[in-house]
């Protein structure tokens, strides 16, 4: 038997109430039954055009959606006769004109760019916002949705962006923040009162999706009947709108929550709001409140509806409807919005351009093809070769030589007739068409590809910049609506990351990495450092501050590296000796396989000096701590330089001594052996004196005392 626990609570239907929180469910459903009504009305006229746009920059020769119904019953088969059918060619030249503007758009993607906006906020932290929100993009495959959003911008005038979340994986409570992609435009309803181009003033705001009723109940087996909601909706005109013969429509349905409150202000410009814990601690400790006013308690409420019961529902985590818009060309007109795109005024030059093709083709077509003119008899026993000539690929034809004009002279040779041509006043009006599709557009040849006047580089691109301008408002629009994408990323961030975790990040470069986050730390950065005071590790607080968004476009990365590449290898061809101290960059930006490890090698060869970040702390600490040791072991240095020099000198003065003594027992042996005869007393006291002489002087030759001239004489006696 089916669960009908829905059944009650479908059956208090009750009328439109002025705020949906203050009631139960029923009024919930009343004011969104109420608001989707009024959106169906809002958008109904403007998006039957934006319907017929689509289908017009869709057109092929096969579906022939460019040609008018009425038009196509005159020119086409009449009761299954194709004789009288008149050609309805399709040359569909918009795609071309849409393609320019969003793959332009493709080359040069808006990239959102974090900053600090007040003073708790911190650079470091910016930076890694901008690591996350790229990790984001590149998790959810954020550029489809962005291409997808853009295109239906352009083709025919509004496309959206939605931002989602999932649970990392089954078996965590982690979440991960996803940027979706919104295929169908028309599936949306915003809430049609806002002013902000991007929606994010949006009050409300329905995604909507039709399923079959057999799929109904099986997604959702424990809600009511379907008989039993239609039997609720007997009366109510709004019921066709939710529930018809084959389908069933579920909507997801976004919506502001205001609750009444009163903010209090403390000394240290530290607000709560009234009688909760915070409230209470502030109290406690300053007393009063220096100042109170009333506020409202913004809340966003999501839940799935299927118009007469709630399937599912909760709250939002951020700030803001998370459905961007993204607008092309936007009017209110009598009270009434619309929009359109690139293709809405170039329908009926495109048309144009349809029917002169056509005109063209059936003119040519229907002319008589060029015959052969000739006299008769000119052909006879020929007859056959010359009626095929048109279709067979005949090597020679052959005529009569022998037919004069009866004065004895050969005629000429059979000759063509003019061939049909097409009039000069059709080819213009096609080439007028063509040139009318490019006004209605704003881009012209040099933007095209196409030949033109100019001739210099610079006057080409002037020409090109002047058709960019013409659509650069689409460019424009979707930068906007990426900027209040990453303003809703930066809300969103802190309330998701909201447990002690290691966060994935991509930098500029696409190469990831990881960080940690502690969102119960008061600082938004704060760092590690070791005994030396050298910084090992930081960790990042992303809820301390506030930061905004500022979008940058232009080329992506690998372009930019591309052009960087051709830049330096300009400047090192010129300057080679740059090798020294840039070799390693211009390796880095290379694609060939090995660049990246030849880089690292390279950089290994470079001087320190060259690579040393001036701007980092710890490596200025670093270098500090460098400078210092070196100063402290130049000193050891010195002070082994001049102990290793008295050592020296003293085993000089030793060697010398030893000498000396070496030389006196010489001397000494050699007084002995001449002065045998001299009694000891008298040796000893030549000894004795000489060795005092010497140690006085420091000389043995000249402290040696003379020798007496008996001495000498006794040894020239010898």
């Amino acid at each position: 038997m089916k669960d009908t626990t829905g059944i009650t609570a479908v059956a208090n239907v009750a009328k439109n109430g002025p705020n949906p929180s203050k009631g139960g469910s029923e009024d919930v459903l009343t004011v969104a039954r109420s608001r989707m009504t009024m959106a169906i009305s809002a958008y109904s006229e403007t998006r039957e055009n934006e319907l017929d746009d689509l289908r017009f920059f869709a057109g092929s020769p096969d579906n022939q959606w460019q040609w008018p119904a009425d038009v196509l019953q005159t020119r086409g088969a009449v009761q299954g006769q194709t004789i009288n059918a008149r050609p309805c060619l399709t040359i569909n030249k918009l795609p071309q004109h849409v393609r320019h503007v969003t793959n332009e758009q493709r080359m040069n993607r808006p990239g959102i760019k974090v900053i600090p906006a007040d003073d708790k906020a911190d650079l470091d932290m910016a930076e890694v916002y901008n690591g996350v929100i790229r990790h984001i993009e590149y998790l959810s495959d954020a550029d489809v949705a962005y291409d997808t959003a853009c295109e239906n911008q352009v083709s025919y005038g509004e496309g959206y962006v939605r931002i989602l979340t999932e649970y990392c994986d089954e078996t965590t409570f982690d979440q991960d923040i996803k940027i979706g992609r919104i295929r169908n435009s028309f599936s949306v309803y915003m809430d049609p009162m806002i002013q902000d181009p991007t929606g994010a003033d949006a009050r409300w705001c329905f995604i909507t999706e039709d399923m079959t009723k057999a799929e109904y109940e099986r997604m959702y087996p424990n809600a009511a009947p379907i008989t039993t909601l239609m039997s609720l909706g007997v009366g109510d005109q709004s019921i066709s709108q939710w529930i018809n013969q084959n389908t069933v429509r579920i909507a997801e349905y976004f919506y502001v929550d205001y609750e009444k409150a009163r903010l209090n202000l403390y000394p240290g410009n530290q607000t709560a709001f009234d009688n909760t814990p915070e409230d209470r601690a502030l109290r406690l400790v300053f007393g009063k409140p220096l100042r109170s006013r009333d506020s409202d308690r913004k809340r966003v409420r999501w839940c799935k509806i299927n118009g007469y019961e709630i399937l599912e529902e909760r709250d939002w985590a951020g700030s803001f409807i998370p459905v961007v818009r993204v607008v092309g060309n936007e009017f209110e007109v009598d009270g009434r919005m619309y929009v359109s795109g690139l293709v809405r005024n170039a329908k009926d030059a495109q048309r144009m351009y349809n029917y002169w093709v056509s005109q063209e083709a059936e003119m040519l077509a229907l002319a008589p093809k060029a015959p052969f003119i000739g006299y008769g008899g000119q052909f006879e026993g020929y007859e056959q070769q010359w009626k095929t000539a048109n279709t067979n690929n005949w090597p020679y034809l052959e005529v009569n030589p022998d037919v004069t004009d009866g004065q004895g002279a050969v005629l000429p040779l059979p000759q063509r007739a003019q061939p049909p041509m097409a009039s000069s006043g059709l080819l213009q009006a096609k080439a007028g068409a063509a040139e009318d599709i490019k006004s209605a557009t704003g881009q012209y040849n040099a933007s095209l590809g196409m030949t033109s006047n100019e001739r210099s580089g610079k006057a080409i691109l002037a020409r090109q910049k002047e058709s960019d301008v013409g659509t650069y408002h689409y460019v424009d629009n979707l930068a906007r609506a990426i900027r209040h994408i990453g303003r809703q990323l930066i809300d969103l961030i802190p309330k998701i990351y909201d447990t002690e975790r290691i966060a994935r990040i991509i930098g500029e470069d696409g190469e990831p990495s990881t960080v940690k986050m502690n969102p119960t730390q008061e600082e938004p950065v704060k760092k590690i450092v070791n005994q030396e005071g050298v910084v090992i590790d930081k960790i990042y607080n992303p809820g301390v501050g506030k930061y905004d968004v500022r979008v940058i476009t232009g080329p992506g990365y690998a372009t930019k590296r591309q052009e960087a590449l051709e830049s330096m290898a300009q400047l090192l061809q010129g300057n080679p000796q740059l090798w020294q101290v840039a070799g390693d960059l211009f390796v880095k930006n290379m694609d060939w396989p090995g660049a990246q490890d030849l880089a690292k090698r390279f950089q290994k060869t470079l001087d320190p000096k060259v690579l040393a970040d001036e701007d980092n702390p710890a490596l200025s600490a670093a270098n500090q701590q460098i400078h210092a040791m070196q100063a402290e072991m130049q000193n050891m240095f010195n002070m082994l330089q001049n102990v290793q020099n008295s050592m020296e000198a003293k085993d000089i003065a030793v060697k010398e001594f030893e000498a000396q003594i070496k030389a006196y027992q010489a001397e000494t042996q050699r007084i002995s052996a001449v002065q045998a005869g001299m009694s000891p007393e008298q040796i000893q006291d030549i000894v004795m004196g000489t060795i005092a002489a010497a140690l006085d002087t420091g000389d043995l030759v000249a402290g040696s005392p003379q020798m007496p001239p008996q001495m000498g004489d006794a040894n020239e006696m010898r």
